[in-house]
């Protein structure tokens, strides 16, 4: 599959959470307006930095019902003292496969060390993709402000 467009409806993606159990995306999200967040591992810089923005955001997301998820290719421990070291508090994903993720969502993966390149999606509440933000490297990601920015935006179109 290549990329997801706007109007796309996103992929069957289920990722291991921390503490055990799956995650559906699509179900997580149902009914509300969702960020999916793909990081490159608790190692980036630019990644931490962007989780630790959503989660900051997090009140305001609440009020505008936007739900967040995240996932990386970190194993479960790394993940879970990612997730204590910053408080977040929406679900993150551990030892997701970066193949089929890529497969299904057109991600870029970088080969060595094998890891999902910075992806962010924005779903309508019928789980269709409204934004897609791929990165090939580092930079380049979904911000906070332009998500709720654009929902606002949105939810006053739609009367």
């Amino acid at each position: 599959m290549g990329l997801l467009n706007t109007g796309s409806a996103f992929p069957a993606v289920s990722v291991h959470t921390v503490g055990g159990g799956d995650l559906d995306i699509r179900e997580e999200l149902a009914g509300s307006f969702g960020v999916v967040l793909f990081y490159r591992g608790s190692w980036c810089p630019y990644c931490t930095a962007q989780l630790r923005a959503f989660q900051r955001a997090g009140d305001r997301f609440a009020q505008e019902g936007i739900k967040v998820v995240a996932l990386s290719v970190d194993d479960e421990t790394t993940t879970k003292e990612l997730v204590e070291k910053h408080k977040l508090t929406f679900p993150v994903g551990h030892s997701a496969d970066a193949r089929a993720i890529a497969a299904a969502t057109g991600a870029f993966v970088n080969d060595e060390p094998l890891h999902l390149q910075s992806t962010g999606f924005v779903l309508a509440p019928d789980g269709t993709v409204i934004t897609a933000v791929y990165s090939s490297g580092a930079i380049g990601r979904l911000v906070p402000e332009d998500v709720l920015g654009l929902v606002s935006h949105l939810k006053k179109r739609m009367g």
